[in-house]
């Protein structure tokens, strides 16, 4: 998979031909980052008692959970395919003034989620509905024009993302919030496909490049096997709510999660110790095999709190995925050398903390301690990145 940007002209520097809105990438990162760092500190202080949300249509962990996954993971996501996409295909993706509006939609949402009023909640949905169809529509038509047929599995990714997001609102809105939650935890399952994909393509070819060793053989028959074996869990997960099934979800998350690792096998992983843009690539696809285990295994260990196994999920798979991608995408995107600062890897050790310090001290009875730590080191981690990557996506491509 390619990831070098395209060399998109940068020469304007005024209105909507800044380099900040050359593309989706620029802009939709460094406001995720911030937005990640915001919404984990306001969570902490919804958890400490200091702030209440004005009112009850989304509870606080719907509002936490929602925002987290439909805010901050898909607008990274959505701002990472839009932007690969245009040298998938050699067709030009969106830039200027329809990137600057999707990102005020964006943040329009944001504000109406957490005023979280009826009103607002509606508003919300409606915004929520149009967003996702001009990054469905727009993403469709690119891929479709160019025949583009290895990708085009974004696309009923994406749509289910579109429809896990609008389904969680209205089911909020009728006072459904079990099931809301159950519908933001089945997308982060998805979000375990789309690791699959995405990281299952680069990680490997990052990694024999980086390291510079010969590309291993890929392990066939894992290849083959951890799409429909995730979507195959994902489905059964989803239905498990509103189905009495033969079998629990237990035993697919636990294959699922065991598959990807055995996966790993030929990645060489332990060659990329000393090389931060490639460890947290594979810690990251590593914790997420992880945490499929574990949550199968939240099904028959009365300690091991389910959605204690979906944060080495959260923190350590999609987190630290999306900051190392972002982190290496940033600088091949806007040319500059992969080549990341002290202070970067420094944000990838933090976010490994997090994780293992949000689930182990949860595990053994010292679960505020844990939140409290893991949301410093999150908020440390994006707070670092958007700062130390902010002349670099504010500036010209060199």
């Amino acid at each position: 998979m390619q990831i070098q940007e395209p060399n998109t002209p940068d020469n304007k520097q005024n209105g909507f031909h800044h380099p900040f809105w050359q593309l989706a990438f620029r802009s939709f990162f460094l406001t995720g980052a911030l937005f990640a760092a915001t919404a984990i500190a306001l969570w902490a202080a919804m958890l400490a008692g200091l702030i209440t949300l004005p009112q009850p249509i989304l509870p606080a962990v719907l509002w936490h959970s929602h925002e987290m996954i439909f805010g901050f993971a898909a607008l990274i996501a959505v701002g990472f395919i839009m932007t690969a996409v245009q040298t998938w295909t050699g067709l030009p993706s969106i830039t200027g003034l329809p990137v600057a509006a999707l990102l005020l939609l964006w943040i329009c949402i944001r504000i109406l989620v957490f005023t979280n009023t009826h009103t607002t909640i509606i508003a919300a949905l409606i915004m929520s509905l149009l967003w996702w169809a001009a990054i469905v529509f727009t993403f469709t038509r690119i891929i479709f024009s160019a025949g583009n047929v290895r990708n085009y599995l974004f696309v009923p990714m994406l749509m289910a993302l579109a429809t896990l997001n609008a389904a969680t609102l209205v089911l909020s809105l009728m006072g459904e919030h079990l099931i809301a939650l159950h519908l933001i935890r089945s997308a982060v399952l998805l979000f375990t496909l789309l690791i699959g994909v995405v990281g299952g393509r680069v990680i490997p070819f990052f990694t024999a490049r980086g390291a510079n060793i010969d590309a291993q053989t890929p392990m066939i028959w894992a290849e083959k096997i951890q799409l429909p074996l995730t979507v195959t869990c994902l489905v059964v997960f989803i239905t498990s709510h509103f189905e009495l099934l033969p079998f629990s979800p237990a035993i697919l998350l636990i294959v699922t999660g065991s598959v990807h690792l055995i996966r790993m096998k030929p990645w060489s992983s332990l060659s990329t110790f000393t090389m931060p843009l490639l460890w947290s690539l594979h810690s990251a696809y590593a914790f997420m095999g992880l945490g499929l285990i574990a949550l199968g295994l939240s099904y028959y260990i009365d300690t091991l709190l389910f959605s204690n196994a979906l944060h080495l999920i959260t923190l350590g798979a999609i987190g630290l995925m999306i900051l190392a991608m972002i982190s290496r995408v940033s600088l091949g995107h806007t040319g500059r050398k992969l080549n990341v600062k002290p202070q970067i890897t420094a944000a990838f050790i933090c976010l490994v903390g997090a994780t293992l310090l949000r689930f182990t001290l949860t595990l053994t009875g010292h679960a505020f301690i844990g939140w409290a730590l893991s949301t410093a080191l999150w908020v440390a981690s994006f707070t670092i990145f958007f700062f130390i990557y902010w002349p670099v996506l504010s500036a010209p491509r060199q």
